[in-house]
C-alpha cells in the first residue's frame, strides 16, 4: 500500500531535536523523503504496524503530531507534483 507520512516534532529543546531525527530515521527505513517531514512509503500492513510502533515509541503524544494517510494500493496514481525536486517513484527499484 502507498502511505504518506507526516509529522511534526517540537525541536525547542535537544531531546525534541533528537526526536525528529530519530522519526526522520526511521522514515527513511520505509520510504522517500519528498519534503521535509513528509515520507512516501511503499509497506504492507505489517511493515505499517511496525513503523507506526517504533515512531510511537519515540514522540511525545503530548506535543509532538504524526499523521498517516493510507492511499491503497494505487495510491501513487493519484499524487500530482508540480515544481523543483520531481518525484521519485517509490516503487521503482534504486540502484547505487
Amino acid at each position: 500500500m502507498f502511505v504518506l507520512v507526516t509529522y511534526d516534532v517540537n525541536t525547542e529543546t535537544p531531546e525534541g531535536r533528537r526526536r525528529l531525527r530519530r522519526v526522520a530515521k526511521i522514515c527513511m527505513n520505509y520510504g522517500t523523503r519528498v519534503q521535509n517531514s513528509v515520507f512516501e512509503c511503499v509497506v504492507d500492513s505489517v511493515q505499517l504496524m511496525e513503523m507506526k510502533a517504533k515512531i510511537g515509541d519515540i514522540i511525545d503524544p503530548a506535543i509532538d503530531s504524526v499523521r498517516y494517510y493510507n492511499l491503497g494500493k494505487h495510491g501513487r496514481a493519484h499524487v500530482e507534483h508540480v515544481g523543483a525536486k520531481p518525484g521519485l517513484n517509490v516503487e521503482d527499484v534504486l540502484i547505487f
